[in-house]
Parts: C-alpha cells; sequence; structure tokens
C-alpha cells in the first residue's frame, strides 16, 4: 500500500514537502492515545531476544533511526510508535538557522538513494533543549542528541559553539553525538583531522561531564565515509585514548561512483546516503572493529535497506544499527521488517544473543586469514 502511494503521491511532490507531510501524520497520530497504542501494537513488536546493552543502555532491540529526520526533537513518540528502538534527533546547532536555500533534497529513485543539502536546519539548541525538559513520554525510548557547528561560527571557534550545545542538551541526552562529517557545513569536515579532533572532544566531554553530575552521558562521534584507510585509524586510536563511548560509521558521502540515475540529479552537490553507501560504510565499519575491536560501541548506518543488510553490519562488529533513506522508500513498515527478519537470522545462526553475533564475521574472517598463513 505504501509503494502504491509513494509512487502516485509522494514521487509527483517536492521530497522535502513530501517529508513534512509525512511527518506531521506521524506526529498526528501519536497525538492521539488510543491511536498510537494500536499503531505501536501492530507496527513496533517487541522480540525479546533482539533486546540491546549498549552504551550503558537498555533498548527493546539494536536497530534506530540515524540523526536527520527529526531535527528539532518534535515527533520522538511518533518514531518510536513505528518500532525504532533509540531515536537520534539533530543535527542541533548552538544558533538556530534556517539551513541551506531550497531546492536542496531530491530522491534518486533508480539508485534507491537521496542527495540532500539541508545545511543543519534546525530551532537552535536553547529551542530543543527547552522542548525535551518539557516531553512527557508516551512511550520509553532512547534518545539520542547529535550536535553540530552553527555555519556562521568560524573553524577557529568551533569548539566553544560545540561546548553551547553541550551545556544545553547533555542533561537531556541518553547520548551524545559530535557531527563532524557532514558535507553541508563549510569547514566542517575539517574537524574530523585528529589534530582538530583532540581538543573539540576533550572539551565537549568536560562540558558533559560538569553539566550533568548524577550520571555520564555516552560521547560518540560521526565520521565521514569519504576519510582515507589511515585517517579512520587515527580517528579509531583517538576514541580509544579518549575513552570515547562510540564511533557512528558513517555519514553521507560526496562520492558519486557507481549512480544510474539522471546526470542533472547526480550533479547535485550534498552528502549521498542510500544504497550506493552500503559497501563504504561496511568497509568503514570493518576496519574500525578490526582497530577497536570491543572496546568502544560502533554504530553502523549507510544503505541499511534490509534485514540482511543490519546483520552483516552487526557481524562486521557494530551493536546498534541506524537508517534513514530506505525509511522514506519503505514506509512505515519498515521498522517491523527489519526487526522480523533480524530475529529469524538471529535464530538460524549459531549465536544465542546479538550480543555474541556482534564482530563475529569479523573474528571469523581474521581466524581465517591467520590459519591460511
Amino acid at each position: 500500500m505504501y509503494q502504491t502511494f509513494f509512487k502516485l503521491a509522494f514521487t509527483r511532490m517536492d521530497p522535502e514537502r513530501a517529508h513534512h507531510l509525512a511527518f506531521r501524520w506521524i506526529r498526528l497520530a501519536a497525538a492521539v492515545p488510543v491511536l498510537r497504542t494500536f499503531i505501536a501494537a501492530a507496527l513496533a513488536p517487541r522480540h525479546r531476544e533482539l533486546r540491546t546493552e549498549a552504551l550503558g543502555l537498555r533498548m527493546h532491540g539494536p536497530f534506530g533511526l540515524a540523526a536527520g529526520f527529526d531535527k528539532n526533537a518534535v515527533a520522538i513518540d511518533g518514531l518510536t510508535m513505528l518500532g525504532f528502538d533509540h531515536i537520534e534527533i539533530g543535527t542541533v546547532t548552538a544558533l538556530a538557522q534556517p539551513g541551506n536555500p531550497k531546492k536542496r533534497l531530491f530522491r534518486l529513485l533508480p539508485d534507491r538513494a537521496l542527495i540532500n543539502r539541508m545545511g543543519f536546519n534546525n530551532e537552535g539548541s536553547a529551542a530543543v533543549a527547552q522542548r525535551l525538559a518539557e516531553r512527557r513520554p508516551a512511550f520509553r525510548s532512547v534518545v539520542g542528541v547529535n550536535i553540530g557547528k552553527t555555519k556562521i561560527v568560524p573553524e577557529a571557534e568551533a569548539t566553544a559553539d560545540y561546548v553551547t550545545s553541550t551545556e544545553r542538551l547533555a542533561r537531556h541526552a541518553d547520548y551524545l553525538v559530535v557531527n563532524v562529517s557532514s558535507p553541508n557545513t563549510p569547514g566542517l569536515r575539517n574537524l574530523q583531522a585528529t589534530e582538530s579532533l583532540r581538543p573539540l572532544l576533550t572539551a565537549v566531554r568536560e562540558a558533559a561531564d560538569r553539566t550533568v553530575t548524577d550520571r555520564r552521558v555516552p560521547l560518540l562521534v560521526k565520521i565521514a565515509p569519504d576519510l582515507a584507510d589511515d585517517d579512520i585509524d587515527a580517528v579509531a586510536d583517538l576514541a580509544v585514548e579518549l575513552g570515547l563511548d562510540g564511533i557512528i560509521a558513517t555519514n553521507t558521502t560526496i562520492s558519486r561512483e557507481g549512480l544510474v540515475s539522471d546526470p542533472s540529479l547526480t550533479a547535485e552537490t550534498g552528502g549521498l546516503s542510500g544504497a550506493p553507501l552500503k559497501e563504504r560504510s561496511l568497509a568503514v565499519l570493518r576496519r574500525l572493529y578490526a582497530r577497536v575491536g570491543d572496546r568502544i560501541t560502533l554504530v553502523g548506518v549507510g544503505g541499511i535497506e534490509d534485514a540482511e543488510d543490519a546483520w552483516q553490519r552487526i557481524l562486521a562488529g557494530a551493536t546498534l544499527i541506524q537508517g534513514y533513506s530506505a525509511f522514506i522508500y519503505q514506509g512505515p513498515f519498515w521498522s517491523r521488517a527489519v526487526h522480523k527478519g533480524l530475529a529469524a537470522r538471529l535464530a538460524a545462526s549459531p549465536y544465542a544473543t546479538l550480543a555474541e553475533a556482534v564482530g563475529a564475521g569479523a573474528r571469523d574472517a581474521s581466524a581465517r586469514k591467520e590459519s591460511a598463513a
């Protein structure tokens, strides 16, 4: 039903307008107690065998919604109602900003992909913090907060900008993510260099610790798929050195390799997400796991379309997985299908729990390599 509606209605709309329309429906449904309970029962059945512990948090499962869909924390209950085990809001910046000029979101239908150059459009960390403080959740949910640099703030002042958002948002976050990997804010990806990333992450960690004194807020960093292998290794080593809780791999890519959509679309600037990102994001995840093992939590995101993609990320070392673009293409039953498929794959595997499966593929590959040698 959704696929038919998507083809007949959403594909005829501007993608950003369609997003806001669908978002409004989710929020309206979640506002009606009887309706949200009915929808959650249908779309968010819980599989006990998928229960996950990560970042010191207990979750119904490993599958969450990546940052970018709910930038301002306005539909957490609605998205939980659809079955996501954690919701990552944002990216949120210290100052409110409108983002880049429209048109800034494009569908690449033959590639099952999106290009966006939204530019961190959001209401600012003060407004989002107030909304989170006033929230009265209808469902138990894990909420991550993804923070980024305000566009008008010079790169040299980026750390103070992130610290401002941290001081406002850390107390409301189940975990906090430093986003230094979006291609849509000038100079942002320069912060992935370890000489810039070390003081930034250190300052954010210190700000979170002095702001929230009754618990330790887990801190993660989100990296780009376009990093060279040596740079991936450097970020992994830095994360371990600083005691970070996790790395999210990966954000969108600036690569356009292998696309089959109309060149007028593929030439649009911005970050590419969806199916074409699948292999590269998986390769980055495998490299990270080979470097850090079980010392920190890895979150796999990028090109996840179905349960098999999610399962491969788990075997490659991801404790948590996230999606976004396939949600646009597959609709409200997507999360349910992923959970059902994951449960089936776990049952058919030699592993008793998901925790046992995390990194199993990478360890098996390493063992085979050593045996052959």
